[in-house]
């Protein structure tokens, strides 16, 4: 089972419920329950602050407002197959929090290009100046 070491390193803060799909199946999906939620906390996770809160941003409606990660699996039919899904997607979430984004460097603009947008900007301020009232000549 791909995925699985998470779970184990998890240590009981992981909790599997299988539940009865919803949509399309026949009779299949109203007997068996084949989806799966996967339930973790993640404060029970003990992660860096910076993978915390990135895990945060990235879970979005995922987490709960106790701090419960919920997954749920129901792509496939068999429990087997959704409890490897969404131990995969709980890995991916984690993987993803891991990354560190790059900072951004700031961009310096040359003289010339600093010219041309001060040029262009008196040059439309030119013409807004111009929409004013129709003066008459009389």
């Amino acid at each position: 089972m791909a995925g699985g070491g998470i779970i184990d390193r998890a240590h009981g803060l992981a909790e599997e419920r299988f539940v009865t799909a919803s949509g399309p199946g026949g009779q299949n999906v109203n007997k068996v329950a084949t989806a799966v939620q996967l339930r973790v906390n993640i404060y029970a996770l003990n992660l860096p602050q910076p993978i915390f809160h990135r895990l945060q941003r990235i879970a979005g409606s995922k987490l709960t407002a106790s701090g419960d990660l919920l997954i749920e699996a129901k792509r496939f039919r068999t429990q087997d197959v959704n409890r490897s899904d969404a131990r995969d997607r709980l890995t991916e979430l984690l993987e993803q929090a891991l990354v560190q984004p790059k900072k951004r460097a700031k961009t310096r603009v040359n003289r010339i290009g600093k010219v041309k947008r001060l040029k262009s900007k008196k040059e439309r301020g030119e013409v807004k100046a111009k929409r004013g009232a129709v003066k008459s000549w009389d």
